[in-house]
């Protein structure tokens, strides 16, 4: 029975990464680390895996290493041994280390073509070995990754060594992906395919042309590959490419070899030639590590940052989709516009027209019957309110008159009686004024006439009875209705 494996987010994973001081290894590391995986890494220079663990412990990523030539099956055999023992083992295992070279098949000694072969073949060889025997056993298994190239289906002039090392990487990692298939080991095995990275590939790999050499473009930034061996890492896919450019040309090789050869044999040498730089002896890698620090700079004028050809094999189900849609629109298009006497579109279009499928002629007379019968409906009201409206103006008229006779005859009335009250006063009070003067005048003369006798008692009784009789005039003259004292005790 076959277990299916399980391929952990990688925030959840553990790493092994060789070939991690450069290159793509180098950005694969970085990203890996930025997820959230324990990063284990693996290369030859040990002042560089030194550095690049301190910067990635300095932002927080769980990392070890270990010095170890991919060549070497038993060193490679301990770096797996040492990871267990700090991370528990690992999930995924990218074969990444690799070395190039620069120079005709016949000016290469076989010294260097094994010690390219010894890297590039047989540490992808190693590692997957090592790796597979690791995951077989692990609970959910894991993945292995191993980096080739598009040179793996195209072979180029001037790198012969090096594609001839990659086809035996492809061919390995197809036949080792059928073998776990067939013992039904939880293990998913990629090829991921590069083509021409931003990488310091052309300073590292041996040159023996005696010309400054560069990779043709176009050209992608390191990022790009270590993005799509990630996603390896969390889904199964079994071969992707990175690189439209690169692709194009291997189908084109494909398809027509008898074609491209002559060209690529023509052309090819020219268009890896760097004339912008001066040729110069670097140390290469092919023996000994290089120790060039760890800055991912940028060695080529225009590099691009996304590779449409790795994302639509990343996501096949939206591509197809896209695309079967771009194809139905199109085949409507062409099927819509050809004529057969009207085109098509035409003859569908008065098919669904919705006029054709009801009497309009019958629908627009009931329309107008109904519009006619709201209309003398609207005028009939129209008369009710009217009638409605002067029968009530009327009544309201009457009703009007009627208040204001009844008005009238209260105001009337009301004057009438105020008339009567005020003549009836103004009399009373003439009398009062009457009877009391004639009293006052009496006391006013005995006071006089009391003073004459009396001379001093008289002038105190003619100023008492002067005093009572402006008392007397003031109490009558507040009785009158107009009366001034009144008012002015009002004003008070």
């Amino acid at each position: 029975m076959s277990v299916k494996p399980t391929l952990k987010p990688l925030g959840q994973q553990s790493i092994v990464v060789t070939g991690a001081t450069s290159g793509v290894g180098l950005a694969t590391a970085r990203r890996a680390a930025r997820a959230g995986a324990k990063v284990f890494l693996i290369a030859r220079g040990e002042k560089n895996l030194r550095a690049l663990c301190e910067e990635l412990q300095a932002q927080g990523a769980r990392v070890a290493w270990a010095v170890a030539d991919v060549a070497d099956h038993n060193s490679l055999k301990e770096a797996a041994d040492k990871c267990q023992r700090l991370f528990g083992g690992f999930d995924t295992w990218v074969n990444n280390a690799g070395v190039g070279l620069f120079g005709a098949i016949r000016d290469t000694s076989l010294e260097d073509q094994r010690r390219l072969f010894e890297t590039n073949y047989w540490g992808v060889v190693n590692g997957s070995v090592v790796a597979a025997e690791h995951l077989r056993g692990r609970p959910g298994g894991g993945a292995i990754i191993n980096v080739g190239s598009i040179l793996s289906d195209l072979p180029l002039p001037v790198q012969g060594v090096y594609s001839a090392s990659k086809h035996a990487v492809k061919g390995f990692t197809n036949a080792l992906r059928i073998e776990l298939l067939r013992e039904k080991a939880p293990v998913t095995v990629s090829l991921v395919k590069p083509g021409a990275i931003d990488t310091p590939y052309s300073r590292h790999a041996r040159n023996l042309t005696g010309q400054a050499v560069h990779n043709p473009q176009p050209v992608y930034a390191t990022h790009v590959v270590a993005d799509t061996i990630l996603y390896c890492a969390t889904h199964p896919i079994r071969e992707i490419t990175v690189g439209g450019g690169g692709r194009a040309i291997a189908s084109f090789y494909s398809a027509l070899p008898e074609i491209a050869e002559p060209l690529l044999a023509r052309f090819a040498p020219s268009l890896m030639r760097d004339r912008r730089s001066a040729y110069q002896p670097f140390d290469d890698g092919l023996y000994d590590p290089t120790d060039d620090g760890l800055d991912e700079e940028v060695h080529y004028p225009m590099v691009r940052n996304f590779s449409a050809l790795a994302e639509v094999r990343k996501h096949p189900g939206v591509t197809a989709g896209s695309l079967a849609l771009i194809v139905i629109g199109a085949a409507a298009a062409v099927y819509l516009s050809q004529r057969s006497g009207p085109t098509r579109y035409q003859r569908i279009k008065t098919r669904i027209d919705p006029r054709g499928w009801v009497d309009t002629d019958a629908l627009r007379h009931r329309f107008e019957d109904a519009v006619d019968a709201f209309r003398h409906g609207a005028e009939d009201f129209g008369d009710r309110a009217g009638e409605f409206s002067r029968d009530a103006y009327s009544r309201a008229g009457e009703f009007s008159r009627d208040a204001r006779h009844r008005a009238a005859d209260l105001a009337d009335d009301a004057r009438d009686r105020a008339g009567g009250w005020f003549r009836s006063a103004r009399k009373d009070a003439k009398k009062a004024a009457k009877k009391h003067g004639k009293t006052a005048r009496h006391y006013a003369d005995e006071a006089v006439d009391y003073a004459r006798d009396h001379p001093r008692e008289g002038g105190a009784l003619l100023a008492v009875a002067t005093l009572a009789a402006v008392i007397g005039a003031a109490v009558l003259e507040s009785r009158r209705p107009d009366s001034h004292v009144r008012r002015i005790a009002r004003f008070r």
